[in-house]
C-alpha cells in the first residue's frame, strides 16, 4: 500500500511539475569578492525616495507549453525571499527553451524631501484583467492563466503585473505601484512569448521592456518585468514603466579597484578561425611598425604616428581630413596587416548604464586589416577577392554587470552594424567565469558558438564562419582601461582615442565592376539573388572605406543595437 502510495505520489507531482524545473542558472565560478567601495555590490540602491534590490529567486505561477521561441512556451513566476520591508513590484516571466535566469526588482520606501507627505511606494486601489487563458485552447501547466495590471492611485505608476492562476482579483497588498517621479517610460524588448491566432483568440504576446532613454546620462532604471501586448498593434500595450534615479549619482558604480577585479574575472576569451590571416595588435605596435597619418591635399607628404598617437588630429569630425594608412613599403605593408597577436592589446571602457544600476564595459579589439569577405549563394562559395578588405578594423564585446552584487548578467557580441545580447546563462565559459567569443573569418565580427552565420537571406549571403582554433586571445592579458568619464583623473584617455577620423583609408576601386567579376560565375538564374542581397549589405561589410574609431561608435555614451 505504501508503495502504491508513493508511485501515485510521483506521478502527481510530475504532472503537476513546470516545465522549467531547473535550478536558477549560476555563473561557473562564485562572483568575486571585491574590494572596498562605496556603494557597488552592496546588495541594494538608492534611486532617491525609493531602495531597490535584485530578486532572483522565484515561485511558479503558470506555464504555457507551447507557442513561442522554439514553440516550448514560456512560465510566469512571482518573486520570492524578498527581504523585510522590500515590497514585489511586479512578475518575472522567461521562455522555457533555456534555464532559469533572471531577476526582478523589489523597492523599499526610504525617508526622501521629494517625499516628505507621500511615500514612494502605495498600494493599487484595484485592478484590471490584461489576458488570460481560459478562453484558448493551448497547453499549459498550473491551471489557467491571469495576468492582472494594477491600478495606482492618483499620482502613481505600475511598474509590473500579478500573475496569477486563480480567478479572482489578487489582494492590493500583493504589490506596490510607484510614485510617479520615480517612473519612466518603457519600449518592447526582445520576444518572450506569444501564441498562433488559431490557439490565441486574443493575438497575445510577452515582450521583455527596457528604459526607452538609455545611455551613459539616462536615469532610467531597468526592472527585469515584462509587458503584454495584445492586438497585434504596438498601441495595444498595457501600460507599465520602469523606474528613475532622481538621485542621479554613481554611487553604485565600480571604483577603479573594483573594475581592475570585474575585468580579472569577466574578460572575455577570443578565438579565432584556423584559417585566419589578419590577428590584433596593439594600437601602438600598430604605429610603431610604420602606419601612416595623411593629410587631404597633402597626399604625398604622409606622416609616421607616435606610439601613443599623440600627433594625431585631435577632437574635430569625421571629415575625411584625415585618414590612416599602412606603411609604403610593400614587405612592411604585408607584416603589418597580418597584425601581431603577442603584442595584442584590448582596451576597456567603462560606463554607467540603467541611471547607473548597471555597469557596461565594452572591450574593444584593434585589427591592423581587415580580411576579404566570401559569398555563399547556394551551394556555391565564391570567394570576393577585394571586397571587403579595408585597413583598420574595431571590434568589440560588452559586459554588461548588476551593480547591485557584481554578477556578469549578458555579453554583447558586435557584428557588423548590429549584434546580439546573450544572457549569461546562454554564455559559453572558461577558465571560470571568463566569456568566449569566436572572431569570424576575415571579417572579426564577434559570435558566440562556432559555425556559419550567413549575412543575407536564406541560403545567399556573405560568410561568416567561426570555429575553434589554436590561436585566441585573453583580452584580460594586459588590458587597458582607456576610458570612464566618472572616476574622473584616475583614468586619463590616450590621445589615438580622440582622434575622430578613419583608421583606414576609401577604396579606391569600383566596388560594382569588382563585384562583376563574381557574378559571372554564377548560374543565371541566382545572380539577381546575389545582386540584391549585396545592395542590402552596410558599407563596413562591402569595405568602401577603413572606420572610425571606438569613440565615434553610437554605443559609446548609448546602448548597444540588437
Amino acid at each position: 500500500m505504501g508503495l502504491l502510495f508513493s508511485l501515485l505520489a510521483n506521478l502527481f507531482m510530475k504532472k503537476t511539475t513546470l516545465p522549467i524545473h531547473q535550478p536558477m542558472f549560476n555563473l561557473p565560478s562564485p562572483i568575486p569578492k571585491f574590494p572596498p567601495g562605496d556603494g557597488f555590490a552592496t546588495g541594494s540602491i538608492d534611486l532617491g525616495g525609493l531602495q531597490v534590490c535584485q530578486i532572483a529567486s522565484f515561485n511558479k505561477i503558470w506555464s504555457a507549453l507551447e507557442g513561442g521561441q522554439d514553440n516550448n512556451g514560456a512560465t510566469f513566476f512571482e518573486p520570492s525571499s524578498i527581504p523585510d520591508g522590500f515590497f514585489m513590484l511586479g512578475c518575472y516571466c522567461q521562455p522555457n527553451n533555456r534555464s532559469l535566469f533572471g531577476w526582478i526588482l523589489a523597492g523599499k520606501p526610504v525617508t526622501n524631501e521629494s517625499f516628505s507627505s507621500q511615500s514612494s511606494l502605495a498600494k493599487p486601489i484595484d485592478y484590471s484583467l490584461v489576458w488570460s487563458s481560459e478562453s484558448d485552447k493551448l497547453k499549459q501547466e498550473g491551471g489557467n492563466c491571469y495576468i492582472w495590471l494594477p491600478t495606482p492611485p492618483d499620482g502613481y505608476k505600475a511598474i509590473g503585473y500579478v500573475v496569477t492562476n486563480l480567478p479572482g482579483k489578487p489582494s492590493v497588498e500583493k504589490i506596490r505601484c510607484v510614485h510617479a517621479e520615480l517612473s519612466d517610460e518603457v519600449e518592447v524588448d526582445r520576444w518572450i512569448w506569444g501564441l498562433d491566432k488559431k490557439i490565441n483568440v486574443d493575438n497575445v504576446n510577452v515582450y521583455e521592456t527596457r528604459p526607452k532613454d538609455r545611455g551613459v546620462n539616462a536615469v532610467s532604471v531597468s526592472t527585469g518585468s515584462f509587458v503584454v501586448q495584445y492586438g497585434g498593434s504596438s498601441a495595444d500595450v498595457s501600460p507599465v514603466y520602469c523606474l528613475k534615479n532622481v538621485k542621479n549619482n554613481l554611487k553604485a558604480m565600480p571604483n577603479l579597484s573594483q573594475v581592475e577585479t570585474l575585468i580579472e574575472a569577466y574578460s572575455p576569451v577570443v578565438y579565432f578561425h584556423p584559417d585566419e590571416e589578419y590577428f590584433p595588435s596593439s594600437v601602438n605596435w600598430f604605429f610603431e611598425n610604420g602606419a601612416l597619418l595623411y593629410e587631404k591635399g597633402k597626399e604625398s607628404e604622409p606622416s609616421t604616428i607616435r606610439p601613443d598617437g599623440s600627433n594625431l588630429p585631435q577632437g574635430g569630425c569625421n571629415d575625411d581630413s584625415y585618414w590612416l594608412d599602412l606603411p609604403t613599403d610593400d614587405s612592411a605593408k604585408e607584416r603589418v596587416k597580418k597584425g601581431d597577436l603577442a603584442n595584442s592589446c584590448a582596451y576597456f571602457r567603462i560606463k554607467p548604464m540603467f541611471g547607473g544600476t548597471f555597469t557596461d564595459i565594452p572591450v574593444w579589439v584593434f585589427y591592423p586589416f581587415n580580411g576579404p569577405a566570401r559569398a555563399k549563394v547556394e551551394i556555391f562559395n565564391v570567394s570576393l577577392g577585394k571586397i571587403g578588405e579595408h585597413v583598420g578594423d574595431w571590434e568589440h564585446l560588452t559586459l554588461r554587470v548588476s551593480n547591485y552584487n557584481g554578477e556578469l548578467k549578458s555579453v554583447y557580441f558586435s557584428e557588423h552594424s548590429g549584434g546580439q545580447l546573450i544572457d549569461s546563462s546562454d554564455v559559453e565559459f572558461e577558465n571560470g567565469n571568463k566569456a568566449v567569443a569566436y572572431a569570424s573569418l576575415h571579417g572579426h565580427a564577434f559570435y558566440p558558438k562556432t559555425g556559419l552565420v550567413l549575412q543575407g537571406r536564406g541560403r545567399i549571403g556573405i560568410r561568416n564562419d567561426t570555429s575553434k582554433g589554436g590561436m585566441r586571445m585573453d583580452t584580460g592579458v594586459a588590458p587597458m582601461v582607456v576610458a570612464a568619464e566618472y572616476l574622473g583623473p584616475a583614468v586619463v584617455e590616450p590621445p589615438w582615442l580622440n582622434y575622430s577620423r578613419k583608421w583606414g583609408p576609401k577604396i579606391s576601386y569600383d566596388i560594382a565592376n569588382e563585384m562583376n567579376k563574381f557574378r559571372k560565375v554564377l548560374p543565371r538564374v541566382l545572380r539577381g539573388a546575389f545582386d540584391k542581397i549585396v545592395k542590402r549589405l552596410p558599407n563596413e561589410v562591402l569595405g568602401e572605406e577603413g572606420p572610425t574609431g571606438p569613440k565615434s561608435k553610437s554605443n559609446w555614451s548609448g546602448d548597444e543595437i540588437y
